[in-house]
């Protein structure tokens, strides 16, 4: 595992930030369609992107009766025929024949990061619904750039980010909202890594596997298993090409958490900064554990201000939400869990909310119960992109290493060198569409 100084990441980052982005080419097959289901009629499910999240996922939309499941596509041809095999339904390597497909009515997808934005765009432009994971984009101009698709096309976007159909997490943060230890002064979230660089060696690739549709629209490089596999050693997750690390990993659904309690699903904090050393990220020359890469991008200490001078800090919160601490109490919200101090403000749910939350008892279903009412869902694609905001943010906020001030209107800084790292440059053939 070799160092790569501060200065030699910025570098790979400025090559690989901002780019003005040019319509990507689709068959005419493939655009928009009504893409309605009839209350009576069972929608048609595709999964394009079926590894290990992808086939979770997959599974959660077959077991409901308003479901068939129609066909996949990935990558990894052998994957993607086992998978269809499991389901009786059609397979492909290449996603865009999947959405030329007359009954697929919706997609659920679960690519690596760097694959999301053109998948659901594209999907929007053929008409399709849209249960995007989490997290929703791998820029803040991705994710602004499928809002506006999701609402240009009339589509129904769920994001992945389930905890909010789980009841706890929702009545802690409901709690957090409506005042219930009063005003909030400060939030605890977790400190979340960053990503780091990849140098790994070359090895064969398994037959099969379109090496070079996987990177889509990032620089290919040679095949190694530990950037192929979500979290290994360490796996695409860690490596700044294809991921945000952690920070976008966990941190999606951590500070989806803080975003609802805040009341800013569609809006985010107005300064970002951070305190101690400098960013300095390692490059991975060969498979590690991903212990050394985290601890190496867990510092600096970063820092966001919300409207009302609420301040959040990266500390040693809990990776599914945040130690919320205000005037009265505090309130620690995690994955389906939610305790207080005092004790009995957890206990306790409020009877008469002033600002009641969405209810969802299941995410999947809540997905599916509004690709028939095109009603918004639980997770809907603008709180989607406001939270995968905030952890680009914070791994924006290490990379320039100095106080910046965020518009969350105009979704820019006060900061050319922090804007140059809204977007990425992408491979020709691979450009965002124009919408």
């Amino acid at each position: 595992m070799a160092r790569a100084n501060r200065r030699e990441f910025l570098g790979h980052m400025a090559a690989v930030s901002a780019a003005a982005a040019l319509p990507a080419i689709l068959p005419s097959t493939v655009l928009a369609r009504d893409g309605r289901v009839a209350p009576n009629e069972k929608i048609g499910i595709a999964g394009i992107g079926v590894g290990r999240q992808g086939q979770a996922i997959l599974a959660q939309a077959a077991a409901s009766e308003k479901t068939r499941i129609v066909a996949v596509a990935d990558a990894y041809w052998p994957r993607a025929q086992e998978v269809a095999a499991k389901y009786g339904c059609a397979a492909y390597q290449d996603y865009q024949d999947l959405l030329a497909r007359d009954d697929v009515d919706a997609i659920l997808t679960a690519t690596p990061d760097h694959w999301r934005a053109l998948v659901v765009i594209h999907a929007c432009q053929a008409g399709k619904d849209v249960y995007a994971e989490k997290p929703m984009c791998h820029t803040i101009r991705e994710g602004r750039l499928m809002v506006e698709a999701v609402r240009k096309y009339g589509r129904v976007l769920q994001t992945g980010s389930q905890q909010r159909s789980m009841e706890p997490n929702r009545r802690g943060c409901e709690l957090v909202l409506n005042g219930a230890i009063g005003r909030i002064r400060r939030v605890i979230a977790a400190n979340y890594p960053s990503p780091w660089l990849c140098g790994l060696p070359a090895q064969d690739v398994p037959q099969g596997l379109d090496w070079d549709m996987w990177f889509g629209p990032t620089q290919p490089r040679s095949f190694h298993t530990d950037i192929f596999t979500p979290r290994a050693n360490p796996g695409w997750i860690s490596f700044v090409d294809w991921s945000g690390g952690e920070m976008t990993g966990w941190g999606s659904h951590g500070f989806d958490q803080v975003q609802w309690a805040l009341g800013m699903d569609e809006y985010g904090p107005l300064e970002i900064w951070t305190e101690g050393p400098d960013f300095d990220p390692p490059t991975y020359t060969e498979p590690t554990g991903r212990g050394p890469g985290e601890a190496a991008t867990s510092s600096p200490k970063v820092f966001m201000r919300y409207p009302g001078d609420t301040v959040m800090e990266l500390g040693d919160g809990p990776p599914g939400g945040a130690v919320f601490i205000g005037d009265e109490g505090t309130i620690r919200i995690d994955r389906n869990v939610v305790t207080s101090d005092p004790p009995e403000i957890a206990e306790r749910a409020m009877a008469d909310p002033a600002v009641p939350l969405y209810v969802s008892d299941n995410h999947m279903e809540n997905w599916l119960e509004c690709i028939y009412s095109r009603e918004k869902p639980v997770c809907d694609v603008e709180i989607g992109h406001r939270s995968s905001t905030i952890c680009h943010l914070g791994n924006i906020a290490r990379w320039v290493g100095r106080h910046v001030r965020w518009d969350p209107v105009a979704e820019r800084f006060d900061d050319e060198e922090a804007n140059r790292h809204l977007d990425r440059p992408r491979r020709e053939g691979y450009e965002l569409p124009r919408i």
